[in-house]
């Protein structure tokens, strides 16, 4: 979560409260004004606590218009019913909510049936609250594998992580906070991910693995599993190295197995360690549940386990927090059993049909030129064309922010910071009918954008609250 500090002596202000936020005599429900940085005096009527909060909540933006976040924002009525329903169960109370831990059970099977591991009633995995939390697991089972393999050397030497520059925040939270050096891949020319090769040279003794992403949040393009895993086999044959690679699948875990099934990127491949993905991305469930898989028991050191009692039994954890609600994880089972595999495919087929057509549309216009074009995750991005002076990317972000559209407009990491692009996420609830209003409302305002005499942003590093 994000850092906050407490409040400069102007903000110490009070919230106003109209008189007819209370109950059925108006001026029996004021109350003095409660401060907004400060615990105040006295409780308030519930009515008049719920809608300070909820008017303030009201210059949000629009989470269905969020065309930035890859966070599923629309689900079934009944799916938020049983949420509500769970919201007080507390998953780490194997024993007081033994159907709720069971439910998270099938979960972790399914997927591992999903990712093809070997024997799926071998694989080990567990919910997290997102994929963050799952990346963290997934590199201190790396971590702690390699430390075993190198006792002699560790701690005097120094592990390290190969990954693409386009990885997301928490590889680099990773290694801050597990002391793991980073080692990157940059970016070269219309290359925006991980380049097998490049990785490998960046690879020796202390390398706790490597990273793959299945599907990159700066493009939405998916990286080369497979050719990632033969050149590290080709690496072992050459010098005995046997580097282990981790699927960073956080939203394309959930669109590929059902939309390009014979792309080789999971468990099939038998140097992938283990896989995560963001049950509240592409797995179609409200924020909070990512899922962490290991394709055996070995993959994941059995010192990083800790045993609960659970009716009376034995149930091993491994998590970075304690107490979390269950309704996240309640809610994937609803939608695994809700959907099947048929039903998964026919929404992740349409949300891509979404993006591709979409993109081709934006191309059409002739002011833009597309990087990607949705047919991996159905996720593009695109720049200006060369012969748009007037305006550029952080120009159209914030004109269509002005409708309640949210397009992140950003720069590229190393190698290519000379690029800055539009990035447009198409997910389940984003139809056709809203993606002709998005095209609509861009249409209507090139002509004025194009009239400019220039771009108009002076920083781009605070043209967009957007980082990855």
């Amino acid at each position: 979560m994000a850092l906050h500090k407490g409040p400069q002596k102007h903000e110490e202000r009070t919230m106003s409260v109209n008189p007819f936020f209370g109950e059925a005599n108006p001026v029996g429900g004021m109350a003095e004004a409660p401060p907004t940085h400060r615990l105040p005096d006295t409780p308030l009527p519930p009515s008049t606590a719920y809608q300070l909060v909820h008017d303030e909540l009201m210059l949000d933006g629009n989470s269905r218009l969020n065309l930035a976040t890859f966070v599923t924002t629309w689900m079934e009525p009944q799916a938020g019913v049983l949420m509500g329903e769970c919201r007080d169960k507390n998953m780490i109370d194997k024993d007081e909510y033994p159907r709720t831990a069971e439910l998270e059970r099938r979960c972790v099977a399914m997927l591992a049936d999903l990712w093809n591991a070997p024997d799926p009633s071998a694989a080990v995995g567990c919910s997290t609250t997102g994929s963050s939390e799952a990346c963290m697991l997934a590199g201190m089972a790396l971590k702690r594998r390699w430390a075993k393999r190198n006792a002699d050397r560790y701690p005097g030497a120094r592990p390290n992580l190969v990954m693409g520059v386009n990885v997301q925040v928490c590889w680099e939270k990773f290694c801050n906070f597990w002391e793991v050096e980073a080692r990157l891949v940059p970016m070269e020319g219309d290359r925006f991910h991980l380049d097998p090769q490049a990785a490998v040279e960046l690879c020796d003794e202390n390398t706790i693995g490597v990273v793959g992403i299945l599907g990159s949040t700066f493009d939405g393009s998916y990286e080369p599993i497979a050719d990632l895993c033969a050149a590290l086999d080709a690496l072992q044959e050459r010098t005995g190295l046997d580097v282990p690679v981790h699927v960073d699948g956080a939203s394309g875990g959930m669109v590929a197995p059902f939309l390009d099934e014979d792309l080789v990127w999971d468990f099939r491949l038998p140097r992938v360690a283990s896989i995560n993905t963001s049950g509240h991305k592409y797995g179609l469930v409200y924020p909070g549940v990512g899922w962490a898989l290991w394709r055996d028991k070995e993959a994941l050191p059995e010192e990083l386990v800790f045993r609960v009692n659970y009716l009376g039994g034995d149930m091993p954890t491994f998590a970075l927090n304690f107490s979390r609600p269950g309704a996240q994880v309640v809610a994937q089972y609803y939608t695994f059993l809700r959907l099947g595999r048929d039903g998964y495919r026919a929404v992740q087929q349409s949300t891509r049909d979404v993006a591709t057509s979409l993109a081709s549309r934006i191309e059409a216009l002739g002011d833009f030129r597309l990087l990607t074009r949705g047919d991996q995750l159905p996720v593009f991005a695109l720049t200006t064309a060369d012969h748009v002076t007037a305006y550029d990317v952080f120009d159209v972000s914030r004109r269509l922010r002005e409708g309640g559209w949210l397009v992140p407009a950003y720069t590229f990491p190393a190698n290519r910071e000379d690029l800055s692009v539009l990035r447009i996420v198409c997910r389940n609830g984003f139809s056709h009918d809203l993606a002709d209003l998005f095209l609509d409302d861009l249409t209507r305002l090139l002509p004025e954008l194009r009239r400019q005499p220039h771009p108009l942003t002076r920083d781009k590093g605070a043209a967009t609250g957007f980082h990855h």
